[in-house]
């Protein structure tokens, strides 16, 4: 049994902060095991998208701050291996980052006129890791507009201007913005597209007085260890924030009885509930390792939405967060997963070099870009490497060589191919191999990747080297 889930229980009767209605009625270490399992499923992605929230906007020591809440951090750069606070992520677009404090009035998003030619989405993403909206070429089309986003108790009248409200189940809130590079010398454009993203209370964009502001809070502090250790800690932090669905009375009233009966636990319940976290984590695994679509080797599905999309599927929210928390719904992006060969051997750059080769005309089918891109298997971050390459993707197509036959091979391995292959070479680290395959606002017409598992096309596997 791992010590840090032993002594993650030893912190649970800190739930008792939010949750003082249940009865300590007794708590037999069966159901404290049973409803540890299910509890951590349902928090995993809670606690994740606090960790991340904390380390953005509010540690301005952790190493990964970007700004404080209600103001916009553009990045004029894609993400390297050093961005280490989101696991598996994109290194196609250049982010903006805004987190929301919803608690005092509603924020007003605008958006500029962006080329129907670039690329760009704003993805809204609340505290329960549910997108909830979306923005963009895609959802809104390439004209400038303004946008209301609200809590989840706001009331009020549509002001005038605005196209759209979204409404967010949570107090605090993420605005992840995409906007496409086409290549290094295009980041000046990128940025004066950024330069039009703008954010603003209500108050101020109807100019008039601004409410009171909502009280301080006393974030507390989190990073990898103390997720582990103080888990239930962090849940119990987030829970006020976030008023419950219908769906989530079931599991925030075993919850209740959790935290009571954890109160004064024994060190049986202390331990059947850390063999309850244990099975909720193997779970998540096996999900993500056997209930995915596998095409051709990938791994590949429907992870992402919104509120009524889980629809109380906690396992499949957990799985969609550890896989790759904020990632898109299907509509805006599918993301093929690739560890191991068709036959199932793990992808291992210590051992073998791969390739991957699109036959000519079955290049992914994207109404905008498609990518691939190398992470460390174990850690799911992006890899230092020799030329900073961390993806391939359609923009690049102009400088990489194709086949004799029109195909186009990608050359997979932790040493260059040699001269004549190292403008299609994808460096990989020295040992267990992940990739991720990007295909942005993915056709809806065949040949399609739609229905994800069923659709006309299907991304080639990767082929062990010679």
């Amino acid at each position: 049994m791992k010590p840090a889930l032993l002594k993650a229980v030893a912190f649970t009767m800190m739930l008792l902060a939010s949750f003082t209605s249940a009865s300590a009625a007794d708590l037999t270490p069966a159901e404290a095991q049973a409803i540890a399992e299910e509890g951590f499923i349902y928090g995993l992605p809670i606690v994740m998208n606090y960790a991340v929230m904390y380390e953005y906007c509010v540690d301005k020591n952790s190493g990964q701050y970007k700004a404080p809440f209600n103001q916009i951090k553009n990045e004029a750069r894609v993400f390297t291996y050093e961005d280490t606070a989101i696991v598996t992520p994109n290194s196609d677009t250049p982010y903006s980052l805004l987190w929301l404090d919803l608690r005092a009035e509603p924020i007003v998003l605008s958006v500029p006129a962006v080329p129907k030619e670039r690329y760009y989405s704003v993805m809204l993403c609340d505290g329960n890791t549910f997108n909830y909206g979306y923005i963009g070429q895609r959802a809104t089309g390439p004209e400038a507009g303004n946008y209301l986003v609200v809590g989840p108790g706001w009331v009020g009248e549509t002001p005038a201007g605005i196209q759209k409200v979204f409404r967010s189940t949570t107090q605090f809130s993420l605005v992840a913005y995409r906007t496409q590079l086409f290549n290094a010398e295009d980041m000046p454009n990128v940025v004066q597209v950024q330069s039009g993203y703008r954010s603003q209370p209500l108050s101020a964009y109807l100019k008039q007085p601004a409410p009171p502001a909502a009280p301080a809070i006393d974030f507390p502090k989190i990073n990898n260890e103390l997720a582990k250790t103080q888990f239930w800690d962090y849940l119990a932090f987030a829970l006020p924030l976030a008023p419950p669905g219908p769906e989530e009375l079931a599991i925030r009233a075993k919850l209740e009885r959790f935290a009571a009966g954890m109160k004064n636990a024994t060190p049986e319940l202390k331990a059947a509930a850390a063999e309850g976290m244990k099975a909720g984590e193997e779970k998540i695994k096996q999900f993500l390792d056997t209930e995915m679509k596998t095409i051709n080797g990938w791994k590949a599905g429907n992870l992402f939405g919104d509120r009524a999309f889980y629809n109380g599927n906690w396992l499949l929210r957990a799985a969609a967060a550890t896989g790759g928390i904020y990632g898109n719904d299907t509509v805006e992006a599918v993301y093929p997963m690739g560890r191991t060969l068709a036959d199932g051997k793990t992808l291992d750059g210590s051992q073998h070099n791969y390739t991957i080769t699109f036959p000519a005309g079955q290049l992914p089918p994207v109404n905008a870009f498609w990518s691939v891109t190398m992470y460390d298997g174990k850690t799911q971050f992006l890899i230092k490497n020799p030329i900073n390459r961390y993806l391939i993707n359609s923009p690049m197509l102009p400088g990489l060589k194709k086949n004799a036959d029109g195909s186009l091979t990608l050359y997979i391995q932790k040493d260059s191919p040699g001269p004549d292959k190292e403008a299609n070479w994808l460096p990989a680290p020295d040992g267990p191999i992940y990739l991720v395959m990007r295909l942005y606002w993915p056709k809806e017409t065949p040949p399609s990747i739609l229905p994800v598992g069923e659709g006309t096309w299907q991304p080639p596997a990767i082929v062990q080297a010679e």
